[in-house]
């Protein structure tokens, strides 16, 4: 598509953003005049089931879901190709903002975590987890408003439990990903609460608590090891704010908040927060813990993800 070109009733703008899977256009509609957002998967995407269906799932949750800080998702019934089309909002994305700051003051960084977990609330409620919560996918507006984007792994009740775009997902994103979800376990909404203490950590110091040479790394670290705690990195950050971030990383999921909105409530009155003395993190987080036969039996688990994308992805060629 191209400047000028009509996708049946709405008009071509501009191309805003392209990437493996899909480009992303401005587009005015010509009914209403309404400027819209438009996601075009590339052929070879719409003809590949795996892919395909994330395209899908995206559409079919954004379109039954109603909220201000995630993005709308419009019904189309009638159109001549495969698209899907949204609302346009004017912002950023947060990994553009995280590139150009590097770090952000504890007020904007509770601002944008506050939004995001008002959103939480709202898809969990509603029994949807987004399930790939990144920088990537929080679209910064005016005020610092937040819009949650791309639900294209994300998980309703009553649906099936695995898919293949989530596991090949998995593999490209570590940073974020939920402890219980690197065991293959399918999370739930304290996953994205997890994923959304890891960006808050980030917004606050400049860095991912995880690291690693590689993607295996990354995700056994945190099954393993504690991060480096936040103070440490900024001493800016009181230790309130450090407690809200344990809490909200806690790599037990039934030791982290249960809900959005109690993290949502914790920094709206960070006086109220107790702060743990005795919290593990405080005290062994320079102890890194790689016990061989465990890191062994990590990496071969792990190793074998890609092995059973790719047999997936083989039966579904040859039985599609």
């Amino acid at each position: 598509m191209h400047p000028g070109d009509k996708l049946d009733h709405f008009q071509i703008d501009s191309l805003v953003a392209r990437s493996g899977m899909a480009s992303i256009y401005k587009a005015t509609d010509g009914r209403s005049g309404t400027q819209v957002a438009i996601k075009i998967p590339h052929p070879e995407v719409e003809s590949e089931p795996v892919f395909f269906e994330r395209f899908q799932r995206e559409e079919n949750i954004g379109t039954k879901l109603d909220h201000p800080a995630v993005m709308k998702v419009f019904a189309v019934p009638d159109r001549s190709q495969v698209y899907m089309v949204m609302e346009w909002v004017d912002g950023k994305l947060l990994r553009y903002i995280l590139k150009e700051e590097k770090k952000l003051s504890a007020e904007r960084a509770s601002r944008i975590t506050i939004g995001i977990c008002n959103a939480l609330e709202y898809i969990h409620a509603n029994g949807v987890v987004h399930r790939d919560l990144k920088p990537e996918n929080i679209m910064v507006g005016p005020n610092d408003s937040v819009k949650l984007i791309d639900f294209g792994i994300a998980g309703q009740e009553g649906a099936r439990r695995l898919t293949f775009a989530k596991l090949s997902n998995l593999m490209g994103t570590p940073d974020y990903i939920s402890p219980e979800q690197v065991k293959g376990k399918r999370g739930d909404g304290r996953s994205d609460i997890y994923s959304t203490g890891i960006m808050l950590y980030e917004m606050l110091t400049g860095e991912v608590p995880f690291k690693g040479p590689n993607p295996f790394a990354i995700m056994n670290d945190r099954l393993l090891n504690y991060p480096v705690p936040p103070r440490e990195l900024n001493p800016n950050i009181t230790p309130q704010m450090q407690e809200i971030i344990y809490r909200a990383i806690e790599r037990d999921p039934s030791n982290r908040y249960a809900h959005a909105r109690d993290f949502a409530s914790d920094l709206e009155h960070p006086d109220k927060v107790g702060v743990s003395d005795e919290r593990l993190e405080l005290h062994t987080w320079k102890k890194r813990t790689e016990p061989i036969h465990k890191k062994i039996l990590m990496y071969l688990l792990l190793a074998l993800i890609p092995v059973v994308v790719f047999g997936l992805l083989l039966y579904v060629a040859k039985h599609g």
